[in-house]
C-alpha cells in the first residue's frame, strides 16, 4: 500500500464519519469506514499487510479519539488481519462475498474491541453491546462494501491504494 494515500484516505474516512456519516446515522450507529478499508485491503494483500496497516490506522484513530490508547489499533489489526485470512482463498471478484466477509471480520474486530473494555475495567453489557452494536456495525459496514467495492478496486488496479495489479 502506498503509506501516503493510505494515511491521507484514513483522514478523510475519519472527517467523512465524525460529519457527512451522522446524517444517516441509525440508532446512533455508523459504518467505521477505516475498518472497512483496512478489511478490503487485508483481504486483497493478506494477513500480514492487513494487521500492519489496521494497527497503523486504529493508531490513527486513538489518536484522533482520545479514548484508551491503543483499542482502535488492536481492533483494527485484529480485522485486518482476520480478512487476510480470506486471501488466496476466497473468490475476490464477488461484492457479496466480499460483503460477507467483511461483515464476520467487522463482528470479531468489534467484539474484540468491547472485549479489550472489559480488561480495562469499563462496565459493558456484552448482551446489550452485541445487540445494539455489534451486529448494527457489521451489518452496515457489509453494506457499505457493497457501494464502496467498485472504487476500491478500480483504485487498487490504478496503483493508488497500492503498487499496481495484483
Amino acid at each position: 500500500m502506498r503509506p501516503l494515500n493510505f494515511l491521507l484516505l484514513v483522514l478523510g474516512f475519519m472527517v467523512l464519519q465524525s460529519t457527512a456519516l451522522n446524517l444517516v446515522a441509525i440508532r446512533g450507529i455508523k459504518p467505521d469506514l477505516v475498518l472497512v478499508l483496512v478489511i478490503l485491503h487485508g483481504f486483497f494483500r493478506g494477513t500480514r499487510e492487513g494487521a500492519f496497516w489496521g494497527f497503523v490506522g486504529g493508531v490513527i484513530q486513538d489518536l484522533a479519539g482520545g479514548g484508551y490508547f491503543g483499542i482502535y489499533a488492536l481492533t483494527n489489526m485484529t480485522g485486518g488481519y482476520l480478512a487476510g485470512l480470506g486471501e488466496g482463498r476466497l473468490y475476490r471478484d464477488n461484492r457479496v462475498i466480499t460483503a460477507g466477509l467483511t461483515w464476520l471480520c467487522t463482528f470479531f474486530a468489534q467484539l474484540v474491541y468491547f472485549l479489550l473494555l472489559l480488561v480495562v475495567e469499563v462496565r459493558v453489557n456484552m448482551l446489550t453491546a452485541l445487540v445494539d452494536i455489534i451486529i448494527p456495525v457489521s451489518m452496515y459496514n457489509a453494506l457499505v462494501v457493497l457501494l464502496f467495492y467498485g472504487f476500491y478496486y478500480r483504485t487498487r488496479r490504478r496503483g493508488l491504494v497500492a503498487d499496481g495489479e495484483y
